[in-house]
């Protein structure tokens, strides 16, 4: 269950209904993964209220012409676009030091890139793909970029998850599949979990400093994220669903639920969340339960355990 939000806020609420009257005006928005889909959409959104947004993609190309696309449609030039591999610790790290020597204040931090079910790969530095662009990958940025979060105070970090986190836990002793067998899902399943994980004990560390941290269900939406879906793995997708329908988000109302994280005002103070619809979910461990947040996405000690296991995979400490 989730708890009402906004003029009756839920599934097809979309990006433009959660922003309707806020402002943005002199704000810094970031959005990985804006090459299409819900990253290009997330951006359009915040810029069409007045934020500068910058957009992060591996094909720059396309990113932009999705910031052309957006500038023409907003009117808002201040729309950058950044290369960054989320696959390669020297890219991001890159990245970071790129941004910080433009910006020293950042006050919208929307983790959205990732990869969905994939056949098992590595990354460039040798980590589990899902494991290690979802996560790992973010983890790495945002501990970069925190300098620039808490000089933007009031600021907020929103994380892609997903309901696939109901898949299970973070294996913190075996997190890239090195000893035990590769299952796209569960893999898909840790990473959405260590995302939420990610977002509670950003805000133990962060949030009496006013920069708040939010994980987001988007819904199902037909984007590329879905490239290495198979018949199958949407018929199990459907079986899990109330009623067995699997009900589609257009990317609009897909996008809502992070715009609502980073900018709804009654979310000041808040964080450590998993939202969906545009809600905040409760904790729901019900076999079956179609939506909720399973009790160990937010477990603090496991999210502690996380950040110490993330520290010592991309090789840096982060004591915020």
């Amino acid at each position: 269950m989730s708890q009402p939000g906004r003029d009756g806020f839920g599934h097809d609420t979309t990006t433009d209904q959660v922003l309707e009257g806020i402002d943005l005006s002199g704000k810094l928005a970031l959005v990985t993964g804006a090459s299409g889909g819900l990253g290009a959409e997330t951006a359009r959104a915040l810029a069409s209220k007045g934020a500068a947004v910058v957009l992060t993609a591996r094909d720059m190309a396309r990113a932009e012409e999705v910031a052309k696309r957006i500038r023409e449609s907003t009117g808002n030039d201040a729309v950058e676009v950044e290369n960054l591999e989320l696959d390669s610790l020297a890219s991001i790290r890159a990245f970071a030091e790129r941004f910080l020597a433009r910006h020293d204040a950042l006050q919208i931090l929307v983790n959205n890139a990732g990869v969905m079910a994939c056949p098992l790969a590595r990354t460039q530095d040798g980590f589990e793909l899902q494991f290690g662009t979802n996560h790992l990958g973010h983890f790495l940025m945002t501990g970069l970029l925190a300098p620039a979060l808490l000089k933007g105070a009031p600021a907020r970090i929103v994380s892609l998850s997903s309901r696939g986190h109901q898949q299970g836990s973070v294996d913190l002793d075996d997190p890239c599949f090195e000893r035990r067998p590769y299952d796209k899902w569960e893999s898909y399943g840790q990473a959405k979990t260590a995302n939420v994980l990610f977002a509670v004990e950003l805000e133990r560390r962060l949030g009496e400093r006013d920069v708040h941290a939010h994980a987001v269900h988007p819904g199902v939406i037909a984007t590329d994220l879905a490239r290495h879906l198979v018949p199958e793995d949407y018929e199990r997708m459907r079986k899990r669903q109330p009623g067995g329908k699997l009900r589609l988000k257009t990317v609009e109302a897909g996008a809502a639920t992070s715009v609502y994280a980073a900018t709804a005002p009654e979310l000041e103070g808040r964080g450590g969340l998993y939202l969906e619809d545009c809600h905040i979910a409760e904790i729901d461990d019900a076999e079956g339960a179609p939506g909720g947040v399973r009790s160990y996405a937010v477990d603090a000690n496991a999210a502690k355990r996380l950040w110490s296991l993330s520290e010592e995979l991309v090789g840096q400490s982060f004591p915020l």
